[in-house]
């Protein structure tokens, strides 16, 4: 279908060009519209006592003293907010067996993490609700902490959720066949356990909300920061009985999300609670200590796989036992499972091997819960894939670029379906190999990191190929029951100015959707991109859709807009044709103006057809009735997702003394098939390479046997920062999707993907002089010092 997609260097082509976003120079000027800055007549606001322990009994709760606190107009507690909301469970009917505990706004009767909310104060301002916390008086009794995964699965562990078979929440098993004789027949095994460290997102703006509810008009009014506001929509519906048209939620500007503002909160659906019991607005922003304790963490996974090679080099087989740890509950509606579903279906994605067998453990503990967060399983994937195939290099004496060009699903024998059950449409790994190859300077890098070694400089060069899921279709969540929309939509309107609005579901979080939306119309229709107004991020008045997560805001909002815009083209050159006496094949719309199509002289300015159409229809011929304003849904069809794939490069110094680690230079090379903005695409990328690097080398969330936080501040936690950022060199090859006309894939988990895959491998080439080697990330001084058995 993308061939279809007219010419890009003629008058008006947008798509593939460079274009700041619409929206850069008003968030640049401190003139973001924010959640966390609303302010409505009567507004109250809410703060949360928590819970100081991992696990505990709620024996008793004493408010009085906090209800007579001049100011307070509400303590709610969880049997105040039961009564109105129904519970939430996290599962997923294709997830076979999955378990969780129900869950509500606040808890009944006990905690089941450090920093868990347990009682809600509504009060006049934010200072006197956290005052009254101070009075509430919690007689609590505690229960056996279960906070590692090892305690977790053991046999007669004590129970995170009472009542249930064990502190399993899902397992999952897949297996190809033939493994077994694949590691019997290999010449070389090679085998290594992995760690990935618990890390959270550290947002620009945290979790806001300002809920409204209007007694008289039973009308509940949302403002959220979040990705899916339709999403909210309906579980705010569900969950507290109010008709879902009744039920709106906008989400303006986003200070970041990255995956974390997807998934329901404790707190959040406490505060719509509140309002209803009010019948007043009620704000609450998460402060930055809150978000630690409470904001959903991810990467919680040890990782034992082993792979088995040829003579050669080449792969034969794959064998991984996944075992992941999700806090207390799986979240909703999306659940904790995704992720570690994720790890055993993408290792080994970029390789031809036929033999692949996973196991997979979901295991509750006490601690908050983790969830989807930016390329959801991918990074530990990437990292357990590439670190094996560095090994298997090492062990059969190739170059690591020599031991993937081997491996890798050749660009000319696709499509192909993975062992695991992945279809892929087009992947291009041998032209990112090539171009990779070429951009690092590969060969005068290697004769670098010799002659320094010679002289006690310790430079380490690692690469990764990664495959990244996209464009995902009913397959991800609607198969599971789960109401999270596949399809978006668009309304397309010519207004009486002759200027464009585009009302899409695709929402808009900081990274360009209503760049790329303008991008197409502008494109598809002929017009000055700044004629092109989008407007998204509101379920009142934009078209119902998935929005967006797992990078399908312009691989289906995209297709979406152009679809729609296409229908409206057609639409004015009808009317533009009755008015010139034309043919509407004969004409096109070039700069605003309707022209010959042939010799593309001007005839008439849209503008004038907008005119024309809402003030003079009696000009036109009977009967006709112009339809200015086009409504268009699409839901991907085909191939379950859209993959793209890419590889990234990196060097990187060691200082043996001291175990820090300099980056010198990332390098990615990435395919997302149709490429809209390209600079987007790149701070897309670069953005999400530093998210990795982070991962890779500083973040981590640190938790004692009792199930305490430890780093909870950003004090402690350590984020990368402008300092630590290399110079981040990227290029692109092209492989559009023939799903869609438009042709594109996402981009904007693509370089998370990779990231820290590419410095595990970078700094064990740092440290093979000295036969040690690291497999956990993140990659600290302390890790360096002692694989050096020097600490």
């Amino acid at each position: 279908m993308s061939a279809q997609l007219t010419s890009l260097d003629r008058p008006n082509s947008y798509i593939g060009r460079s274009v700041p976003r619409p929206n850069a120079k008003r968030l640049l000027a401190g003139r973001g519209r924010y959640v966390s800055d609303l302010t409505l007549p009567r507004m109250l606001h809410a703060a949360f006592l928590r819970s100081p322990h991992a696990h505990a009994k709620v024996v008793s709760i004493d408010t009085e003293a906090a209800r007579a606190r001049e100011g307070v107009h509400l303590v709610a507690t969880g049997a105040d907010l039961a009564k109105i909301c129904s519970p939430w469970t996290g599962t997923l009917d294709h997830f076979k067996g999955m378990t969780s505990a129900p869950q509500l706004p606040l808890p009944l009767d006990r905690v089941v993490w450090a920093g868990q909310a347990v009682v809600a104060v509504v009060a006049e301002s934010r200072a006197i609700a956290e005052d009254a916390l101070e009075l509430i008086e919690v007689d609590y009794e505690d229960l056996p902490v279960v906070a590692d995964v090892d305690s977790a699965r053991q046999i007669g562990s004590p129970l995170i959720n009472p009542g249930s078979a064990g502190n399993v929440c899902f397992r999952s098993q897949l297996d190809s066949g033939g493994v077994d004789d694949a590691f019997a027949a290999a010449a070389h095994v090679v085998e290594e356990e992995f760690s990935f460290g618990r890390h959270t997102a550290v947002t620009l703006e945290p979790r806001a909300i300002v809920a409204d509810y209007d007694p008289g008009g039973e009308m509940l009014t949302v403002h959220h920061g979040t990705q899916t506001p339709y999403q909210f929509q309906d579980l705010y519906s569900r969950h507290y009985g109010i008709p879902e048209a009744r039920v709106r939620v906008i989400a303006t500007d986003i200070g970041g999300s990255f995956g974390m503002k997807l998934h329901v909160y404790h707190e959040d659906m406490a505060v719509v609670g509140l309002s209803i019991l009010l019948g007043r607005p009620v704000k609450y922003v998460a402060d930055r200590i809150e978000s630690f304790v409470s904001d959903i963490h991810a990467r919680d996974h040890r990782v034992r796989a082993r792979m088995a090679i040829d003579a050669k080099g080449g792969i034969l087989a794959i064998d991984v036992q996944d075992i992941t740890a999700i806090g207390a509950f799986s979240t909703y509606p999306r659940t904790s499972v995704v992720e570690g579903n994720q790890v055993i279906r993408l290792i080994g994605a970029p390789y031809g091997l036929k033999a692949y067998r996973a196991a997979l453990e979901v295991i509750f503990q006490n601690k908050v819960q983790t969830s989807q967060y930016r390329a959801v399983g991918h990074p530990i994937a990437c990292a357990v894939t590439e670190r094996l195939v560095d090994i298997a290099a090492a062990r059969v004496g190739l170059d690591p670029f020599a031991i993937r060009a081997q491996n890798v699903i050749a660009d000319d024998a696709y499509p192909q379906t993975s062992p695991t059950g992945y279809r892929f449409e087009a992947l291009s790994h041998q032209a990112c190999l090539r171009r990779l190859h070429a951009m690092m300077d590969y060969d005068a890098l290697r004769a670098e990191q010799a002659a320094l070694r010679a002289r006690g400089v310790y430079r380490g060069i690692g690469i990764a190929t990664f495959v990244e899921i996209t464009n995902p279709s009913p397959a991800f969540y609607g198969v599971g029951g789960a109401r999270i929309s596949s399809q978006d939509g668009a309304i397309v309107s010519l207004t009486p100015s002759g200027e464009v609005r585009c009302l899409i579901s695709v929402t808009e979080q900081g990274q360009g959707t209503e760049a790329i939306i303008s991008q197409i119309v502008a494109d598809q229709l002929g017009i000055a991109q700044e004629h092109v107004k989008v407007i998204t991020g509101d379920t009142e008045v934009t078209p119902h859709g998935g929005a967006t997560w797992a990078c399908r805001g312009a691989g289906i909002g995209g297709e979406t807009a152009l679809q729609a815009t296409r229908v409206l083209k057609r639409n004015i050159l009808e009317i533009a044709a009755l008015i010139l006496q034309e043919q509407p094949a004969a004409l096109d719309i070039i700069d605003g103006q309707v022209v010959d199509a042939g010799s593309q002289q001007q005839r008439l300015p849209v503008s004038e057809i907008a005119r024309i159409a809402y003030f003079r229809s009696d000009t036109l011929p009977p009967g006709t009735q112009a339809q200015l304003t086009v409504s268009h849904h699409f839901a991907p069809q085909g191939y379950p997702f859209a993959f793209t794939n890419g590889i990234q490069g990196c060097s990187l110094e060691v200082d043996i003394e001291t175990g820090f680690i300099k980056l010198l230079k990332h390098f990615v090379v990435e395919d997302c098939g149709r490429i809209i903005n390209p600079m987007l695409v790149d701070e897309q990328l670069r953005g999400g390479v530093v998210q990795g690097l982070g991962a890779a080398l500083f973040e981590e969330c640190r938790y004692s046997e009792t199930g305490q936080l430890q780093n909870g501040s950003l004090a402690d936690y350590l984020v990368p920062m402008a300092m630590e950022m290399p110079d981040i060199e990227i290029a692109h090859v092209e492989t559009p999707t023939e799903d869609t006309v438009l042709g594109a894939k996402g981009c904007g988990e693509a370089g998370t993907a990779a990231a820290s895959a590419c410095v595990l491998n970078a700094v064990n080439d740092a440290l093979a002089p000295f036969d040690a080697s690291i497999n956990a990330i993140p990659i600290t001084p302390t890790r360096v010092l002692k694989a050096l058995k020097r600490f």
